[in-house]
């Protein structure tokens, strides 16, 4: 059993001041494979307290010098790329391989386009030829806290550190208690690469008692939340009573919009999209909406696919998924794919209880529904897991408004070879990203949603812009400009 009970407070391993043991989960054996500790309030106030008190020496660094830190970080990041993979894959099922790809390599990713955003970022610069003594100051917000999930959970911890750490911000990260480790083995690299004491800070807890610390805290002036929508709306209420800034990346529910003129691979990349990670992405395409003269031939294809998706060892090398996070999240999976069954959706691959062979661990079936429409349950509840639903529709204004039709707006999808229609549907679709024909997001692109998808942007100079304050002066003197 590994044992993690210490946090990371300025700049040094501390004792919890009031900590309770949690057991880590490997969900692919749903036995305890650590223990760390659940912090308190004074050790909330002292992780804050830190971050307060480097915030001034931290915001007066240079700019070059932050950004020279966080290029010792990645250097070092890569020398641990094992070590990080083997964690993640053990805290929250994600398959060995992939852990090496996608998800160390997403924290990896992450870091360099925000050096390279960073170099290219001026935090003073003229208003405008017409004002020659105004200048526009971007200055860092101040003491944040980072709340991130369990999913994704270094793609999410980098996104902010990263941002925060070239704007100026000093920090305190409180990671998923389902997936500590990985953010613990972060703060020993953070602490390698020789980042001023107090300016990360690592407390583990749960929403409930440091989640909710940090977001009421006085003392801290931004709350950066990844997570459900319900607790995204929990922390803005408590954040509201000291004005903080907020911004929070929640749940989605993205529509994939496949037309009659879809390329032929179309269908194969949207249900292997959705069912990447075991379905667990907040911008994954679970509803996939077909054109009425393609639907019977897409659905016939989309329970090929699910069915040929293999399930396994998250321990083993190989392409396949792995289990689910947790019993709970298990427990409500298999409730909605019978919430399916009882609305009158079509089964077509998968359904409820565990994949042949495997009768231990977190493990859920492919799952594929045809015959959906867009007021059942499982097309409007965020699922989180391997659960695909089919809906047609006969025009493109239908499907537009069955598309928006849902109080998410995080990423949707369209599959057409008409240029023109692509464009009407970019501009058509309520949600802050557009994925088109297959082609990923560039490097640096915007991540964020609209509706309860949540607000703000993270990633390259969108994300480091959320942790700067915009300061306007004006009668500002040329002589050391």
């Amino acid at each position: 059993m590994i044992e993690k009970r210490q946090f990371y407070i300025n700049g040094e391993w501390v004792d919890p001041k009031e900590g309770r043991d949690h057991h880590v989960i490997d969900p692919s054996t749903e036995e305890p494979a650590a223990v760390i500790s659940l912090g308190g309030q004074a050790d909330t106030d002292a992780a804050v307290a830190a971050a307060k008190a480097a915030f001034p020496g931290w915001m007066a660094t240079p700019k070059e010098e932050r950004i020279a830190l966080l290029e010792k970080l990645i250097e070092i990041y890569k020398a641990r790329a094992e070590d990080m993979a083997q964690t993640i894959s053990m805290e929250m099922g994600a398959p060995i391989d992939m852990s090496k790809t996608q998800q160390w390599g997403a924290g990896y990713g992450h870091m360099k386009n925000f050096v390279r955003a960073a170099k290219d970022f001026e935090m003073v610069r003229p208003l405008g030829d017409h004002a020659p003594n105004d200048r526009i100051i971007y200055e860092p917000v101040g003491v944040a806290a980072l709340i991130t999930p369990w999913n994704w959970p270094m793609n999410q911890i980098t996104l902010k550190f990263g941002a925060a750490a070239v704007a100026g911000c000093t920090m305190i990260l409180k990671p998923s208690e389902e997936t500590p480790l990985d953010a613990m083995l972060f703060a020993e690299m953070i602490d390698e690469a020789g980042f001023p004491k107090g300016v990360f800070n690592l407390v583990n807890g749960d929403g409930v008692g440091v989640g909710s610390q940090l977001s009421s805290h006085a003392d801290v002036d931004m709350v950066s939340f990844t997570g459900s929508t319900r607790a995204g709306t929990l922390i803005s209420k408590s954040a509201a009573d000291t004005l903080k800034k907020v911004h929070l990346e929640l749940g989605g529910k993205g529509a994939n919009v496949i037309f009659a003129d879809a390329d032929e691979k179309a269908v194969k990349r949207g249900v292997i999209h959705m069912m990447n990670n075991s379905g667990q992405s907040c911008n994954a395409p679970s509803r996939m909406l077909v054109q009425r003269e393609k639907y019977d031939q897409v659905v016939e294809e989309a329970a090929s696919v699910a069915n040929s998706i293999k399930v396994g060892n998250p321990h083993e090398e190989g392409r396949h998924i792995g289990p689910v996070v947790n019993e709970v999240q298990w427990n409500k999976i298999q409730d909605l794919i019978q919430v399916g069954i009882d609305e009158g959706a079509r089964l077509v691959a998968g359904g409820t209880g565990r994949p042949e062979g495997l009768n231990k661990g977190y493990y859920v079936r492919p799952t594929v529904f045809a015959d959906v429409n867009n007021q059942m349950r499982i097309a409007r509840e965020e699922i989180f897991g391997p659960v695909l639903t089919i809906i047609p529709f006969e025009s493109e204004e239908e499907a537009i408004e069955i598309a928006n039709d849902t109080p998410y707006g995080l990423t949707n999808y369209v599959q057409t070879q008409d240029g023109a229609r692509l464009n009407r549907m970019a501009r058509s679709l309520r949600s802050g990203m557009v994925e088109m024909n297959g082609q990923p997001r560039g490097a640096g692109a915007p991540f964020g949603g609209m509706k309860q998808s949540g607000n703000g942007r993270e990633g390259g100079v969108f994300g480091i812009e959320d942790f700067l304050e915009v300061k306007a002066v004006s009668g500002w003197s040329n002589e050391n400009d």
